[in-house]
């Protein structure tokens, strides 16, 4: 396995122009974007959103923007790279970044817009921003590493965010019953990659009610059953993968938490109707 250093991963980009000039993305897994000062308007699918000093956006690989600068602005990007994705490398926060930048992007209610949504969070983030440029200016003693830690609290921060922006995947329980279906999801979201949380007594447990109450409130509600929602998170998941990294099939299944290879290579055809593998490679002659 390949030792790689934090910046084949992560890669920061600070400027200041009147004129946005588009470049080429596909190197990149996501970015984040900061609007350290100014002001314009972003256009990204036919949609305008108007950006001003200390907002910030996430943008997926596929996603590329047209801005139209009204006052000159300074833009700090944080890039990560698709060896954030590769299986070959060894980088100890990867794995989080990972798991924080995938909750992100796969939100069921994502849309591009302004990702901080709480006062609170937007001055901790641009503390953060502020200490990461600090760090990799000066490169004193130890700055990879507190700049991997200072990331991974703002992708910590960010994914709150958007959790609390979309009141459907809010974690802390709510006395309405109206919003009990809401809090299921978010928990099965949010513990998504450990299997102990995600057994059905367990998480009745979490929610103080019955598996059957469980079973039958959450069949009532969506009309699915609990496991098998919880089989399609995890596909998506390693649609994701499948079409994004070099991981194994082998790898993914056990990054998720099938029981093997085959156990996954086996849910997958059932429900996509392809094998992983086929999947994989319809994705690679489309291209």
């Amino acid at each position: 396995m390949t030792q790689l250093n934090l910046q084949d991963i992560f890669l920061i980009q600070r400027f200041t122009t009147s004129r946005w000039d588009s470049q080429p993305k596909q190197d990149f897994y996501f970015e984040i974007i900061f609007i350290e000062d100014g002001s314009g308007k972003i256009l990204l699918n036919g949609k305008t959103h108007t950006y001003k000093a200390r907002d910030l956006f996430v943008l997926s690989k596929d996603e590329v923007l047209d801005v139209k600068i009204h006052e000159t602005t300074t833009f700090v990007i944080y890039k990560f790279t698709q060896l954030l994705l590769s299986s070959k490398i060894s980088f100890p926060d990867r794995q989080y970044w990972l798991r924080r930048s995938e909750f992100v992007l796969n939100h069921p209610k994502r849309v591009f817009k302004d990702a901080m949504n709480n006062t609170e969070d937007r001055d901790l983030i641009w503390r953060i921003v502020f200490f990461i440029r600090k760090e990799n200016n000066n490169k004193e003693q130890y700055y990879l590493h507190i700049i991997a830690n200072m990331v991974s609290t703002a992708l910590s921060v960010i994914a709150r965010n958007i959790t609390e922006a979309n009141p459907e995947s809010k974690i802390i329980r709510a006395p309405a019953k109206s919003n009990r279906i809401e809090e299921i999801y978010a928990y099965i979201r949010y513990n998504i990659y450990d299997s102990r949380l995600l057994k059905i007594s367990t998480i009745a447990k979490h929610f103080k009610i019955t598996s059957s109450t469980l079973s039958n409130y959450f069949k009532k509600e969506t009309g699915n059953s609990l496991h098998n929602y919880i089989l399609l998170y995890k596909l998506g998941i390693a649609k994701d993968r499948l079409g994004n990294s070099n991981f194994t099939v082998s790898q993914i299944a056990n990054q998720l938490g099938f029981t093997d290879e085959s156990h996954l290579t086996r849910i997958f055809k059932k429900y996509c109707e392809k094998t992983p593998k086929q999947y994989k490679d319809s994705l690679t002659a489309d291209k």
